[in-house]
């Protein structure tokens, strides 16, 4: 597969087959994701991953936590900027809007909504779930080397015929999550990402975000 396939073809999958991943393609997709550049090769990523029996008893936890928390226990980082501007915000809300067409579930429909993501802590029904930390001693500058290791993971999925879906909002329960992996507290959580097979029946998964056009967000000189 070509990366500029690669890069079209990979979508936010937000419903997964029950079909498992072998351990050994998610070790080499993760060798090959390693290659991911950062600044003064500091490589400041660390990964958890969890599948299996130990997947299950994990979002048995997180399932339990949601009766009483469905917000969670709070993040230590803005998920979002407060006071998102534009274009920026009706981006934000078009996405939302779209993906909730799909499965129509209207602006109003606040427990088809609180369903749907109540649906993020499940990985989706993604049979392999990360989670991504990084150390909080690094910067901003390291938190983009984290984000271009995610996405070189995520492309090198597709390599493979998988797809992801990686989540911010897992930091809403990155106490659970710490005290499960074992991240220890020098590291924070960023978030996580389901692995798996994707279900191309899903209405959800045919759901194409819109890109702005180059001239939106290039500037060109000298040629």
């Amino acid at each position: 597969m070509k990366v500029s396939e690669a890069l079209k073809s990979r979508i936010t999958c937000r419903a997964f087959l029950d079909k498992p991943v072998p351990e050994t393609t998610v070790r080499q997709i993760l060798e090959d994701a390693k290659y991911a550049p950062s600044g003064g090769n500091l490589q400041p990523w660390h990964v958890y991953v969890v599948a299996g029996e130990r997947l299950k008893e994990f979002l048995a936890i997180i399932a339990e936590k949601q009766k009483t928390a469905t917000f969670g226990e709070g993040t230590e980082y803005d998920i979002y900027p407060k006071g998102l501007k534009e274009p920026y915000k009706a981006r934000r809300f078009k996405c939302g809007e779209d993906m909730y067409a799909t499965i129509d579930v209207a602006r109003e429909d606040k427990a088809g909504r609180l369903q749907q993501f109540a649906r993020n802590f499940r990985f989706f029904d993604a049979p392999v779930g990360m989670f991504f930390a990084i150390d909080r001693q690094m910067g901003l500058g390291q938190w983009s080397d984290l984000g271009m290791f995610i996405q070189s993971l995520m492309l090198a999925a597709r390599e493979h015929g998988l797809h992801t879906c990686p989540q911010e909002a897992w930091a809403i329960w990155h106490k659970t999550v710490s005290e499960f992996v074992g991240i220890p507290d020098e590291l924070m959580l960023f978030c996580g990402l389901g692995l798996g097979y994707m279900d191309e029946s899903a209405p959800i998964n045919h759901l194409r975000t819109d890109r702005a056009p180059l001239e939106e967000f290039a500037t060109f000189s000298g040629f």
